[in-house]
């Protein structure tokens, strides 16, 4: 007998906001499985005001509400029985965060939970990794956001260390990430991967997943360092306009591709990997996956 069970996880990143419907099929002796449903993603730039300003402006948190208005009918069409939103880095930095979050459960009927990098990082750990993560081998899983990226080293499937750093592509854009912030990654990447040989990337966020899809391998296969480099060097060649006429990329993806691409590669420089998975989690299906576990 099969139960067919709809959750649906709420990401609001600094650069978009995200719903995941995910329907979890549990059948007695198998696996239990997560189905996307469906995705919705809303390019709110939460970060452009809470990095630069300090708080999220009225239009935005308009746009916040409507959103989640939205969201919230969408879920009672979907028939969903279970839903978290988490806010990361743009509405902890905000002075006005809570506020904004007040004003959505009230007029929203939603409540978000605001987390810090360490969960944040714990919750994208708790999703398909242990599908990707092979025990004879050490993995620098890099999850690339507009305010943050999250950094978690595993070695024989096990999480040996795991940082968030202030450096994410929103922030690059406004030039607000200092040499010192790149030197505190380096030095972390170099400390915890020094001891390990061939470690391997698995990189998460809207920005790698569009460099893969371009790609056109497998889901299976990985990207070269040589293969991103060139792809970073390639798009920084182009204009704004060009990267959206001729790359296809939207107009919110087309500017913070490039920084995003540029710390995927220095962390590639940094632990020495030469290559790079590219499996589709992130965060709201580790929402999905912590719900369904009981851990939030």
């Amino acid at each position: 007998m099969i139960t067919i069970k709809k959750y649906a996880a709420i990401d609001i990143g600094s650069n978009a906001m995200r719903m995941l419907i995910s329907n979890i099929v549990e059948q007695e002796g198998k696996e239990t499985q997560f189905n996307k449903s469906a995705l919705i993603r809303v390019p709110i730039r939460l970060g452009q005001d809470a990095f630069t300003v300090g708080e999220i402006s009225e239009e935005n948190i308009d746009r916040m509400i409507d959103a989640m208005k939205a969201f919230k009918l969408l879920m009672k069409v979907y028939k969903v029985e279970k839903y978290k939103a988490c806010a990361t880095s743009a509405m902890r930095e905000a002075y006005n965060g809570k506020e904004v979050a007040n004003t959505i459960l009230e007029k929203a009927e939603i409540e978000i939970d605001i987390i810090d990098g360490k969960n944040e990082a714990a919750i994208i750990a708790s999703s398909d990794l242990h599908h990707f993560i092979k025990t004879d081998q050490t993995y620098l899983y890099v999850d690339v956001g507009g305010g943050s990226t999250e950094f978690s080293l595993f070695d024989n499937g096990k999480m040996i260390a795991s940082k968030s750093f202030k450096n994410g592509t929103v922030r690059l854009l406004n030039n607000m990430v200092n040499d010192v912030v790149w030197e505190e990654i380096e030095k972390w990447i170099k400390l915890h991967t020094a001891e390990y040989e061939n470690v391997i990337l698995i990189g998460s966020g809207g920005n790698i997943n569009k460099i893969f899809k371009l790609s056109g391998k497998m889901q299976d296969q990985a990207l070269s360092y040589m293969y991103l480099n060139s792809q970073y060097q390639y798009l920084n060649s182009l204009t704004y306009d060009q990267r959206i006429a001729e790359m296809g990329l939207n107009t919110d993806r087309a500017d913070v591709i490039i920084p995003a691409i540029r710390i995927y590669l220095n962390a590639m420089k940094w632990s020495k990997a030469t290559k790079i998975y590219v499996p589709k989690i992130g965060l709201s299906d580790g929402i999905v996956k912590a719900m369904y576990q009981g851990i939030i």
